[in-house]
């Protein structure tokens, strides 16, 4: 077995977070006020990101909106930028609804995608006006009581899948399939019919995964049901392709190829461990074989973000590109990126509380947070953290281990993989953990132990000030 190697994973910082990771006092005067751990954000790369999509979607010439899926951090200050910059926010719960109209956000600017929509959700819905998006019959069932009772008619959008690649058809456990959708809304919707407090706007789906091609094919079949629509009169006013836009996390390419193959090396047990455990994040050895594949998000992408979206509307079906055939249905096209416009808002800061080393000799340093505090659906977060050192004493030169969290939990780790430190971390130091705004600092967090959550702060990159959201 080879001797221990390090697989550096360099994160992108945006300018705003490297002159905060400058400014120790400021980030120590604030986990003085607000204890450990404080999420730090910034609006200005929310615009940016924002822009960069809208820009692409102006230059093909598509009417548009964008829709912030405000499921991806909690702060309101996100959607209230998004409908400032004229653009909407995407909303999955009652309270998200609520707090976006009690803030002075317009129901024409709020969409509601929530995965379970109960009679208490849909009659603010209904109240309010909000846009509505269907997605199976004992929901629409539901919502017709509820604007019968309310005598008020409602905005619906339905929630498509079924779509067909290479006559194979893309699974989804959301939606109505296609050929149901258009008797749906060609027999069942309208004055009339079952479905009379319905009044039909739009079609919606959003893809599983991040696979660009697949995203194309759903914009066109989705297309194709429009023009159908239209033959016999039903017009679609808006068509919304969802979000899973990958972003980039890293600085380099090669690091992210070198520590893929690494972990399959270790899991292997050609290499010594570059997680705790061994873990494989995914990977499992059997009889030697290594089986399943690494569970995480893919975190450096060559083609991301806007550049995706061109890859996406530059698909060509029958000779012309997707822009083109959308363009001439004389729709909205709408999109429901959370993360990607998140990206390089948010930072994770937390305090170093002790070091120790476990019954392997492992050494783990324990931090002031627990790891639902830095969690998504990814088996484990692969960004390099910063260590910011609050010592005056030299450091006692580089060593490996592991950042540990608060849980009573033996798996209570922050992150799975080793890190190399460049000196030993001392108790009061700082770690920063860069790039957590979308996900994975809200998504899965608790309040076990009775711990409470992380405060939520905003950074003025112009006054230097940080305040509370």
């Amino acid at each position: 077995m080879e001797k221990t190697k390090h697989y550096y994973l360099t994160p992108l910082m945006a300018g705003w977070i490297e002159d905060l990771v400058n400014n120790k006092e400021l980030l120590n005067r604030a986990l003085k006020q607000y204890e450990s751990p404080i999420n730090i954000h910034c609006i200005n790369n929310f615009q940016s990101n924002v822009h960069s999509y809208s820009h692409v979607l102006s230059s093909y010439g598509l009417r548009h909106k964008i829709y912030y899926a405000r499921k991806a951090n909690k702060c309101l200050v996100f959607p209230l930028t998004s409908w400032q910059i004229n653009q909407g926010i995407d909303t999955a719960s009652y309270r998200e609804v609520k707090q976006c109209l009690d803030a002075g956000i317009p129901a024409d600017s709020i969409v509601c995608t929530a995965a379970v929509k109960n009679r208490k959700l849909l009659e603010m819905l209904v109240q309010n006006q909000v846009e509505i998006v269907l997605d199976n019959e004992d929901e629409m069932k539901l919502l017709q009581e509820v604007c019968e009772n309310l005598a008020i008619e409602a905005n619906v959008i339905l929630r498509l899948s079924g779509f067909v690649k290479q006559n194979k058809l893309l699974k989804s456990r959301f939606g109505f399939r296609l050929d149901d959708a258009y008797s749906i809304i060609t027999e069942r919707i309208g004055k009339g019919k079952e479905f009379s407090y319905f009044r039909y706007y739009g079609l919606h789906f959003h893809l599983n995964g991040y696979d660009a091609e697949e995203r194309a094919i759903a914009l066109y079949q989705s297309g194709e049901l429009v023009e159908r629509l239209h033959q016999v009169g039903i017009k679609t006013k808006s068509l919304d392709m969802g979000g899973g836009f990958l972003m980039n996390y890293l600085a380099n390419e090669q690091e992210w190829n070198n520590f893929n193959d690494a972990l399959k090396e270790a899991v292997l047990g050609d290499l010594n461990p570059i997680t705790y455990g061994n873990d494989g994040l995914g990977l499992i050895l059997n009889e030697g074989k290594l089986l399943g594949k690494i569970d995480v998000y893919p975190y450096y992408n060559k083609v991301n973000k806007e550049n995706l979206l061109k890859t996406i509307l530059e698909t060509r079906f029958n000779d012309q590109p997707l822009y083109h055939f959308l363009k001439n249905l004389n729709l909205e096209i709408r999109m429901e990126p959370g993360r990607s416009l998140l990206d390089q808002c948010g930072i994770t800061v937390a305090k170093v509380a002790f070091r120790k080393r476990d019954t392997e000799n492992n050494l783990l340093i324990g931090l002031e947070m627990n790891r639902t505090q830095l969690r998504s659906s990814s088996a484990d977060f692969l960004v390099d953290p910063l260590h910011l050192t609050n010592s005056d004493a030299p450091g006692d030169g580089q060593v490996e281990g592991y950042l540990v969290g608060a849980y009573c939990l033996e798996q209570e780790h922050i992150l799975k993989r080793k890190i190399l430190f460049k000196s030993m971390p001392q108790v009061g130091d700082l770690f920063v953990f860069v790039n957590t705004a979308g996900y994975m600092m809200h998504f899965y967090e608790s309040e076990a132990h009775l711990f409470p959550l992380a405060k939520n702060l905003i950074y003025d990159s112009g006054t230097k000030v940080i305040v509370e959201d």
